[in-house]
């Protein structure tokens, strides 16, 4: 309880961790930023790391002079990169040799085949939109894994989402984070990167839960 409590808490005041860091240790800030965005997109079982907050306060701290722009940008990019194409291999190599029947009680040969024309035909674009999404940007690239999309197209979307995603998240962090009506509402702003997306997620997930057996 304790460890999530710590964990709960980092994500809340990312920021006051983050200064305390760059006091304490300096330039080894951009290997923990590398290390955390890593994590929490290739790492499924790590799906609750702050993505979105962590990268605007990042941004928000280029601002200040504190850290170097293109130097936790080119990281943090290489890092949602890397991660998600550990996340994919982990579920290609993994996901069918847990279905080792044609159809059992842990595979059915007719979803994964579904599940497979599902990534080939529209994987790019939710791959690029999961980004943007806490939880399902951790497990989007695992399944499309399982799903057996090709490497091809999956690495396209990777890139451009993983772009988009950084560079886009942390320049709002480097234009408006040190604004001060943004710094004094800064934990909501947090909450806002946290919840709204989820909630999208989760809306998303019951219309299709009630499609389904139609």
């Amino acid at each position: 309880m304790e460890y999530l409590a710590l964990v709960f808490d980092f994500i809340i005041h990312v920021d006051r961790y983050l200064n305390q860091f760059v006091a304490a240790y300096g330039n080894w800030i951009y290997a923990l930023l590398f290390l955390i965005i890593f994590v929490e997109t290739g790492l499924v079982v790590m799906p609750f790391l702050p993505g979105d907050s962590l990268l605007f306060i990042v941004g928000a701290m280029c601002g200040t002079g504190l850290l170097e722009l293109p130097v936790a940008m080119s990281l943090m990019t290489l890092a949602a990169i890397a991660g998600n194409q550990t996340n994919y291999t982990i579920g290609r190599f993994f996901g069918p040799k847990v279905f080792q029947w044609e159809d059992s009680r842990f595979f059915n040969k007719r979803a994964f085949n579904q599940a497979h024309e599902f990534y080939e035909r529209w994987g790019g674009i939710t791959i690029v939109i999961a980004r943007f999404m806490p939880f399902v940007r951790t497990f989007a690239p695992f399944v499309a894994g399982v799903a057996q999309m090709t490497r091809r197209k999956f690495t396209l979307y990777d890139v451009s989402g993983g772009l988009l995603w950084v560079v886009g998240v942390m320049s709002m962090g480097y234009a408006f984070g040190n604004v001060p009506w943004v710094q004094r509402n800064l934990e909501k702003i947090i909450w806002a990167l946290i919840g709204i997306p989820g909630l999208i997620a989760i809306f998303g997930a019951w219309k299709a839960r009630r499609r389904a057996p139609a």
